[in-house]
């Protein structure tokens, strides 16, 4: 489900410029996570990182130039 869940939330980033920016403002991986859950994206910090193969927290790039998404 979590799979599904953060490449819906990937799809909706890049077709929405607003979200995007939303999205890129959380300060910390478990704001985040929050602020996808808000948004109704259920995943975890940990199911992020293990569906996305690499740690939040590393993550110097934007949420539209991730790759794969």
């Amino acid at each position: 489900m979590a799979k599904t869940e953060v490449k819906r939330l990937f799809q909706a980033a890049q077709q929405d410029p607003s979200l995007r920016d939303r999205l890129n403002t959380a300060a910390n991986p478990e704001a985040f996570a929050a602020m996808a859950q808000e948004l109704g994206y259920d995943f975890s910090v940990q199911e992020w990182e293990e569906v996305t193969r690499f740690a939040v927290e590393e993550l110097e790039s934007h949420v539209s130039e991730i790759p794969g998404a």
